[in-house]
């Protein structure tokens, strides 16, 4: 697939942004131009999206290089510059342009236009959020949340000798030897414990300075900030609390019915927390790949087989390269798919080890880079910014669709029904631990004066409630009681994360569809995918032959759906 950047129409092809100086002329002709007639307005509309995907993607490139080596101090300098320079000077140009689009007598009639009245009313929620005050204060928060990355990514362990990552060491408790898999824990345990308190004490400033943006925007708490902000329109928290509900009812069971399988297996009547990933029958950790070449390779292959589009998305990227997979010291955890909304083309940046885990994350990941080539032509840059349920609903229907074609990475067939088995698994014990994030943000942020010690018992309070009980925490409290630490999100992106719930309800319909009628399902994954955000998101999911539904009685069916499909694969052991 060949790419070119397209050929810019209002800023300079060679312009770098060093400071403030180099973008602002640009932004004082948008504030001052003559948009009388429709067709300046909608030349000045075109304008401003050019500066958006410039903007966004310059910020991006910052992000990505701090984020795979945070121990170069020249590269967190950069990324820290953008946002707490350039951001919020920007921040009141930002306002006066969203003022302007939404005073002129186009405005009303663009609306009609389904793409621009979504656009338009994200234009409107800003209008509705903006504060100066809050300006130093977004800053602040960007300046904060990134140190999240750095302490993670500063945390190592030694084992044999060797200097380790987490993500490396979390390899170790698969190990069937059990004292491997007690030593690692514990020294991962050691090390973690290192940063508690560093932790808490970034955590309790992100908190007082988001609820202090939020009660300055007129809210209550930065709760219901934040849900306008992130633009919620098609749900509200009630519909979160009846998903939390739900969760709790209908999936923990099966969970704890999986888990007493796996307990038995191992004739043990509870875990030790390093049990949680270790194969009950003894087998060794699956290795689908050795490296990231073979990673990337066989994820190619995969896409190949479902459809040659996709392949070629990722060809293009590693031809480019827009993939950075290996874990390695000094780089931030996690994995994530970047927009680049110029150039069109994301990156991948992954923490891979070898593992299964890291199998899925990259066709995950390689979902949300499709969505991006599907959807880079579309005209205005805020078409291109997708709600997270449509992200997610792209990715995590990769994670199903590809599964059918997994053994381009097992050749054993035992293996290849064991990696399925563990898929379907994770997928039902993710949903309770993304409903016990998302329910600990809710008390957080109403609750926003607790203490460290009232946030360690509500953590508690909700293990039991999504936990199996099946665990022995005995030497351990304090662990189980900081485990939330890990959740990058609850750092960087506070309340992304129901939306992976939301979207794996939806994926799992997309796969079920696939498998009945593979050449339909795909017409209409690819077809909403293309849309990017220029329909609703319950129009999207319908687009793509599917219900935006994560109430009780779809999660019921779904979840239903899950445990047929898990059978089966039991049965074939």
């Amino acid at each position: 697939m060949k790419i070119t950047k397209p050929i810019r129409k209002f800023l300079p092809e060679n312009l770098a942004i060093d400071s403030w100086n180099d973008i602002e002329v640009y932004c004082e002709d948008l504030i001052n131009r003559d948009i009388s007639t429709i067709e300046n307005y909608k030349k000045w509309i075109f304008d401003k999206s050019e500066i958006d995907a410039v903007l966004e993607e310059d910020a991006a490139w910052r992000y990505i290089r701090m984020t795979i080596n945070t121990k170069d101090s020249k590269l967190s300098e950069r990324y820290t510059y953008f946002i707490t320079e350039i951001q919020p000077k920007l921040a009141p140009y930002e306002d006066n342009m969203n003022k302007m689009l939404a005073n002129s007598p186009f405005f009303e009639e663009l609306k009609a236009d389904e793409a621009y009245s979504i656009y338009f009313r994200g234009v409107e929620t800003a209008l509705k959020l903006f504060r100066d005050e809050n300006i130093a204060l977004e800053a602040q928060v960007g300046e904060l949340s990134q140190k999240f990355g750095a302490i993670s990514g500063a945390q190592s362990i030694e084992y044999k000798g060797e200097n380790i990552t987490m993500q490396k060491a979390a390899t170790f408790l698969k190990e069937n030897d059990e004292s491997v898999r007690k030593e690692v824990f514990e020294s991962m345990v050691v090390r973690r414990k290192e940063d508690v308190d560093a932790l808490n004490d970034l955590f309790n400033e992100l908190i007082i300075k988001r609820t202090e943006i939020a009660k300055n925007a007129g809210y209550k708490n930065f709760r219901d900030y934040k849900f306008d902000a992130m633009g919620r329109f098609d749900y509200t928290k009630e519909d979160c609390f009846d998903f939390h509900k739900s969760v709790k009812e209908l999936i923990v069971p099966i969970v704890k019915d999986i888990q007493k399988r796996k307990l038995e297996k191992l004739g043990k009547s509870k875990f030790k927390p390093w049990d949680a990933e270790v194969d009950p029958d003894g087998r060794k950790p699956l290795k689908p790949f050795s490296n990231s070449k073979e990673l990337i390779d066989g994820s190619i292959r995969i896409l190949d087989r479902i459809d040659i589009y996709f392949s070629d998305c990722i060809k293009t990227m590693e031809n480019m390269e827009h993939l950075d997979l290996d874990s390695k010291d000094g780089k931030a955890p996690g994995g994530y798919n970047y927009p680049l909304y110029e150039i069109g083309v994301p990156f991948i940046f992954m923490n891979a080890v070898g593992a299964q885990r890291d199998l899925v994350t990259m066709l995950h990941e390689s979902g949300h880079a499709i969505h991006s080539f599907l959807s880079r032509d579309l005209e205005i840059t805020s078409f291109k910014n997708l709600p997270s349920e449509v992200a997610e609903l792209a990715s995590m229907s990769m994670e199903l669709m590809s599964m059918n074609y997994w053994e381009e990475f097992y050749k054993d067939a035992e293996d290849l029904n064991r990696a399925k088995q563990e898929q379907l698994e994770t997928i039902l014990k993710i949903l309770p631990w993304i409903a016990q994030i998302d329910e600990f943000q809710h008390w957080i942020y109403e609750n926003y004066k607790h203490s460290n010690e009232e946030r360690y018992a509500k953590w508690d309070e909700l293990n039991e409630e999504y936990g199996s009980g099946l665990t022995d925490w005995i030497d351990f409290e304090e662990t189980r009681q900081t485990s939330w630490q890990r959740q990058m999100h609850l750092f960087e992106v506070p309340f992304y994360y129901i939306e992976y719930g939301i979207a794996q309800l939806g994926a799992i319909g997309v796969w079920k569809n696939f498998n009945e009628n593979k050449k339909l399902a795909l017409e209409n994954y690819k077809r909403a995918l293309t849309l990017g955000y220029t329909a609703s998101i319950p129009e999207i999911y319908e687009t793509a032959g599917v219900k935006f539904d994560f109430g009780k009685d779809n999660l019921k069916e779904i979840s239903a759906f899950i445990k047929s499909e898990l059978e089966k694969l039991i049965a074939k052991q």
